[in-house]
């Protein structure tokens, strides 16, 4: 018999909650820590839809990257999602920054997808750089990039110099430019302002904006694999939710 404390214990193990940023909300969120599990719904975010569809299909367990309790909370409202777990019952477990950091998490998750080889985690413990298989322009990567994550509107620096060696940093990790394009000839992220790609570009840096969705999305359900090894009592769902942003 699998428990949330079960499942919460594993992934404290590969991503321990103690190394989440200090303003993060990660760990057990929501639900009774001692439910048996026999279903399991991931999701990058704990949406209405998501949470619907954990509910639909009978999930005793929702695990998320992105917190369902981030700024705290004053009130539950009827309609809000995290009224609708704790109706439902359904327990919430998030990871967020501890699996961002993690062996084996997101940006080692988004280096594997977009190909990169020799991987080396920088010293702010979240950025990850590798080396692409052979040299390309920037337009080329930026396509590779669109392809391998799905991404629409994808924005760019313009830049003449060839990329080898690719820093990754999913989700909004704009603060780490000046370390990451320190070894690196590119750098994937998202969330950059319009004035953070200007200097970019003023600095001659070569910066793909892949957007938050995207660059953390399937590098989080990877999770589900590891999970399924583990747990095998328990189905693991993906729910099947896209990007609420819509771009051309």
């Amino acid at each position: 018999m699998t428990t949330v404390k079960n499942i919460f214990d594993y992934i404290n193990k590969i991503a321990p909650y103690d190394n989440a940023e200090e303003w993060d909300n990660t760990g057990f969120l929501a639900g009774d820590f001692k439910k048996e599990v026999s279903r399991a719904v991931l999701s990058l975010d704990a949406t209405k839809d998501a949470v619907s569809f954990a509910k639909g299909v009978g999930a005793d367990l929702l695990i998320t990257h992105h917190p369902i309790i981030f700024s705290p909370v004053k009130n539950i409202k009827k309609g809000t999602a995290l009224y609708d777990v704790i109706n439902s019952d359904i327990a919430v477990i998030s990871s967020h920054t501890s699996f961002d950091k993690a062996q084996g998490g997101i940006n080692d998750n988004l280096a594997m997808l977009l190909g990169l080889k020799n991987t080396k985690r920088l010293d702010n413990g979240i950025v990850v750089a590798g080396d692409l298989q052979e040299e390309m322009s920037i337009d080329d990567f930026a396509v590779l990039v669109c392809e391998v994550l799905g991404t629409h509107g994808l924005r760019y620096t313009d830049t003449d110099k060839l990329i080898k060696r690719v820093a990754v940093g999913g989700g909004a990790c704009g603060e780490y430019i000046e370390e990451a394009m320190a070894g690196a000839d590119c750098f994937v992220t998202a969330d950059m302002k319009y004035h953070q790609m200007l200097d970019a570009n003023e600095n001659g840096y070569a910066v793909i904006d892949a957007g938050h969705f995207e660059t953390e999305n399937v590098p989080f359900l990877m999770l589900k694999e590891r999970l399924e090894e583990i747990f095998t009592d328990v189905e693991f769902l993906i729910a099947p939710v896209e990007n609420p942003v819509k771009e051309i």
